[in-house]
């Protein structure tokens, strides 16, 4: 795929909504979210070259993605992300803030000392004013808490959150990886407050449905709306490595994953996997978001791509989302082997 020239006079293009992109209902709320979003959390890091960075984020809503989801932490280094979108959000999107859901979160390590991790107040409230200064921004569409917080009252968290969006600083708040009995006292607490989540983020994948037992029929009956990371399983559930470790894989990088995490069984299945997309006109990474957007529980998936490649090779998920009864029984066959 041929680089695209994206110089400091960017205009959208003027078909980004012509019914492509698929905009879905987040829970009780008035917002609608893309299927799809943009994740910044590895790929868009100061380490990153940036125009690299700036030509997905300009595909990305060329093509309809108007949620770019970020978090204090992502990089590297930690910051390195907001302060890239900053960069892209000054120079090419700026007169189209009106158009973007930007969300960002804290909650795990971000600088020294004790003050720099959790789910304190202190921490909330430095990091959403530390945030905003790295993107340019006066406000974000949605702050998340980014995990429950054992040594944090839930109600300290909670009303950091309620402040943050009484202050203007973020629109409306969200919660991830939270237990669900966490959820939902934290969801009543907001409620209450009149300040309801409008999301929350969780890991979900084919290999990975650990949401299903509680957390998503709880959000369902709260109204609130569900939001999936890791979709491919950090490229597990792609032909990356049906034929070997790429060089430029995060196995041979020995960044998250490791060799032991693609042993022979799981390669069988993925292999089986992959077969089954092919039959379907799929990549396996695009089916493997396929299923995900087929459960109408899942408000959008969030797509970390590394390349503009593969970020176009995801919004061809959007293209099959329907699944034949024997299908999804077939996948859950393949994963029980």
């Amino acid at each position: 795929m041929a680089a695209m020239n994206y110089a400091p006079g960017y205009q959208a293009d003027a078909e980004r909504y012509d019914g492509r992109m698929e905009y879905r209902q987040c829970g009780n709320s008035g917002i609608q979210l893309p299927a799809l979003s943009l994740g910044f959390w590895w790929n868009f890091g100061g380490i990153n070259p940036l125009e690299e960075s700036r030509e997905k984020m300009l595909y990305a809503f060329d093509h309809g993605i108007t949620c770019f989801d970020l978090a204090n932490n992502y990089g590297p280094p930690f910051g390195g992300a907001e302060e890239t979108f900053g960069r892209v959000y000054r120079d090419n999107l700026r007169p189209y803030r009106h158009e973007m859901i930007v969300t960002t979160k804290a909650g795990y390590n971000m600088w020294e000392g004790p003050y720099g991790v959790g789910s304190s107040r202190k921490m909330l409230m430095t990091s959403i004013d530390e945030s905003l200064r790295r993107m340019g921004l006066d406000y974000v569409d949605i702050f998340y808490s980014h995990r429950y917080d054992e040594h944090t009252p839930i109600d300290e968290t909670m009303q950091a959150l309620v402040d943050i969006v009484r202050q203007g600083k973020a629109l409306y708040v969200g919660l991830s990886n939270y237990p669900a009995d966490k959820l939902l006292y934290a969801a009543k607490y907001l409620r209450d407050s009149k300040v309801p989540c409008l999301i929350y983020q969780g890991k979900y994948n084919m290999t990975f449905r650990n949401v299903e037992e509680a957390i998503l029929p709880a959000l369902d009956r709260e109204g609130i709306g569900f939001t999936a990371f890791c979709p491919v399983a950090q490229g597990i559930l792609t032909d990356k490595y049906l034929h070997g470790i790429p060089a430029d894989s995060r196995i041979a990088q020995g960044r998250y994953l490791k060799k032991d995490d693609i042993g022979e069984d799981v390669l069988r299945k993925v292999a089986a996997l992959n077969d089954l997309a092919l039959r379907r006109g799929q990549t396996l990474a695009q089916m493997a978001i396929a299923w995900l957007l087929a459960n109408r529980s899942v408000t959008s998936v969030i797509i970390g791509t590394r390349t503009t490649e593969q970020l176009k090779d995801n919004l061809g998920a959007l293209e099959g989302c329907r699944f034949a009864d024997d299908e999804l029984a077939l996948i859950d066959t393949i994963l029980k082997w």
